[in-house]
């Protein structure tokens, strides 16, 4: 692979006008990813998380601070600053779709199709199960494997207007293949129990997350909505609804709070 990457790298600049302004640092930066992927450092992958994140937020429709949506996310947020050392920040996507994530860097992006067909306490559930990934690291470990398989988009990167239109493709990608990678049963459950933990801390009632979970269920069993056809495509590698519920629940109400 490394043989074929360097003859690559050798063609393309052969290619490129000497005079161009190729951001040489980052095709360094491409080759050792591309070549020693165990060394990718924290900085490198923040850099390009954040990068990503900017491209998402740059082409969905962001709500602004006005929208109701944007005015309900942040009601039902407040006080959720941060986890484990990470800032959060929070945004709404305007679409159809029915969707949320969180990155690595504390982006959590909420669609407004989601919001749509959750309650409150349903919709704070879910983005407590994606804060619990970024929290436990699950998410960084998957940004950075898409980043393993797209390091060839810092070897092409550059300030070229060309080469960054290239650049700028390729952090799609990565964000498309880290947004739809599916966490093993394990961290799905660790991702459980982190979120209830800190709904609890944040002042909410943990028994959200089994109202989440519920309301998911239902969906999972209408076949013809497509509309929540990304949000179910990315919890079918989970444990079953039946058993996270009942595991909420006997959290719940073993701390005392009212669950149905």
């Amino acid at each position: 692979m490394i043989k074929h990457l360097f003859l690559y790298v050798t063609l393309l600049l052969a290619c490129v006008n000497v005079q161009a302004q190729t951001d040489w640092l980052r095709l360094a930066s491409g080759l050792l990813k591309a070549g020693q992927a165990a060394t990718i450092i924290d900085e490198d992958l923040a850099e390009t998380v954040r990068e990503a994140v900017a491209q998402m937020d740059k082409t969905n429709k962001v709500a602004s601070a006005s929208n109701t949506y944007a005015k309900r996310l942040k009601r039902l947020t407040r006080g959720m600053t941060s986890a484990d050392g990470i800032k959060f920040n929070f945004k709404v996507y305007i679409t159809s779709e029915a969707n949320a994530f969180a990155c690595p860097d504390g982006s959590v992006r909420v669609f407004s199709g989601l919001m749509d067909m959750l309650d409150d306490n349903e919709l704070l559930g879910v983005i407590g199960h994606e804060i619990g990934h970024v929290a436990l690291r699950h998410s960084k470990k998957a940004w950075r494997s898409a980043l393993l398989r797209s390091a060839a988009s810092d070897v092409i990167g550059s300030r070229s207007s060309t080469w960054a239109a290239v650049s700028d493709s390729f952090l799609g990608d990565i964000s498309s293949v880290a947004l739809s990678a599916k966490h093993s049963r394990f961290h799905e459950s660790q991702a459980d129990d982190y979120g209830y933990d800190f709904l609890k801390l944040s002042g909410k009632n943990p028994w959200a997350m089994g109202l989440a979970f519920k309301k998911l269920k239902k969906i999972s069993e209408d076949k013809s909505s497509k509309k929540v056809a990304k949000l179910l495509e990315a919890f079918s590698s989970h444990p079953d609804f039946d058993s996270r519920i009942q595991h909420m629940r006997d959290r719940a109400r073993s701390d005392g709070f009212v669950t149905n």
